[in-house]
């Protein structure tokens, strides 16, 4: 109501007498004011900008889960946060982190030991991150004193996160080699014996190759023994990578069992609906080649099962591990993950072969010899089977440790800024704000000497 009855009073007749008698002194005050702006345009210290443009890139191949480990394992030895969400904005998360950040503080010049900042506060202050939606580029946005300190800190972003990513990479496969290299020793040990005692048993009973009857019928127990085999490689290589995952998280609170993640309801139940799948398709194996439809539909409904209890194991560790810090929690998925998978191979195992017994008992009208002389031999084939699988897998991650990491590629190297152009001060938004401050300020110098003149 004040603010309308000044209106009202208003004589915008006589402001606009006392505005032309005055013309001079407000003329002073608007140009005071864009003299002003310009002059802190050039005393203001100038910063610079300079953009380096990368892609992320997924190289795992056929190992995606391993790519996941091996970048959570990155995060956990660097201290930043690692979101899961996403691949662009976990690396850069990554980008802000110590290892990336701090050689570049200690390269750049300051005043003093105390000014010089922490990774967070630096990657803050100097460091603009920009993941463009529905995309795998990243924009890595550096500001320096000089064109050439913005493009080095940028550069430098990129750089030393390319060089830390290869070494965790390499290290955390190294582990995973180490671990796998263990199981291969333990699955040749078995193939050995399995092999010593299928010969001994040749040479004590004089068998060395039983009839076409016996052949043919133990020929329909093909499909148990491959899968048997097919179900110890993966248990065995489920628990290379628990035990790697495990020796990265020692000095980690926390682990899935604490929250017995894997005795959740919904687990159990998709790894029972995993288990009676198995045992359907060994059973159609039985009987059909694998291109059969009834074997395809089952080898679809296998592949989503499985894809419904990895994720499901991962939406239970992030809600359950939500105030951890992220890197350790997809750490952690891949535990409880590894962890799911032993324990549905070991079910699966354990189904299958009772399936198995079932159909062996087809066979007592042979001799207890030959019988004895088909088991052996079969139990040769499974070990021998998984040893050579669980070699093949150890030359693939050694194949992959030897190699470069090439998650992210440069698409545009770090610009060299313009000497005269800044990115603060700018020159033409200084002289608005500068003019638009000396406006005000005539304004409101107009209406005080309105208000003196009516008074």
């Amino acid at each position: 109501m004040e603010q309308k009855q000044l209106e009202d009073s208003v004589d915008v007749g006589k402001m606009w007498e006392i505005a032309g008698k005055n013309k001079r002194q407000l003329s002073m005050i608007v140009a005071g004011g864009v003299l002003m702006s310009l002059l802190l345009a050039f005393i203001l210290p100038k910063s610079y900008e300079s953009t380096t443009l990368v892609e992320v890139r997924n190289t795992a191949g056929t190992n995606s889960a391993l790519s996941s480990m091996l970048n959570s394992a990155a995060a956990l030895g660097l201290g930043g946060s690692l979101s899961t969400k996403s691949l662009p904005n976990n690396y850069i998360e990554l980008m802000k982190s110590r290892n990336v950040l701090e050689p570049i503080i200690d390269q750049l010049e300051w005043d003093s030991e105390k000014d010089k900042p922490e990774a967070a506060d630096f990657a803050k202050k100097r460091l603009k991150f920009k993941n463009t939606e529905s995309t795998d580029l990243i924009m890595v946005t550096a500001k320096g004193k000089t064109p050439e300190e913005a493009q080095m800190i940028s550069q430098s972003v990129v750089d030393n996160f390319l060089t830390l990513q290869t070494g965790m990479n390499q290290q955390t496969q190294s582990l995973l080699v180490k671990f796998l290299d263990e199981r291969i020793t333990e699955a040749k040990n078995e193939a050995e014996d399995a092999r010593t005692k299928f010969a001994q048993y040749q040479q004590e009973h004089k068998i060395y190759s039983p009839d076409e009857q016996a052949k043919a019928a133990v020929a329909k127990l093909n499909a148990f023994d491959d899968a048997l085999g097919t179900l110890q490689v993966q248990e065995k290589a489920d628990q290379a990578k628990l035990a790697s995952v495990n020796t990265i998280l020692e000095n980690v609170a926390g682990s899935s069992r604490t929250y017995n993640i894997n005795d959740n309801e919904l687990v159990q139940g998709l790894r029972k609906q995993i288990v009676e799948t198995q045992v359907d398709l060994v059973t159609l194996h039985e009987k059909y080649t694998d291109e059969h439809p009834a074997v395809i539909e089952a080898q679809k409904k296998l592949a989503t099962l499985n894809n419904k209890l990895k994720q499901e194991v991962n939406t239970l560790v992030a809600s359950k591990y939500s105030t951890l810090n992220p890197a350790q929690a997809a750490l952690l998925q891949e535990q409880a993950g590894a962890e799911a998978g032993i324990a549905v191979a070991q079910a699966s195992e354990t189904a299958v072969k009772a399936r198995k017994e079932e159909k062996e008992k087809e066979l007592n009208n042979f001799p207890q010899e030959v019988l004895e002389y088909l088991n052996l031999q079969r139990d040769v084939t499974i070990k021998e089977e998984v040893y050579t699988n669980l070699v093949k897998q150890l030359e693939q991650n050694k194949l992959q440790k030897a190699m470069e990491s090439m998650d992210i590629q440069i698409v545009d190297p770090a610009n060299l800024p313009r000497e005269d152009k800044p990115a603060f001060p700018k020159l033409p938004i200084m002289l608005a704000v500068g003019g638009l401050l000396g406006i005000v300020g005539a304004f409101s110098r107009l209406l005080w000497l309105y208000k003196k003149a009516v008074n």
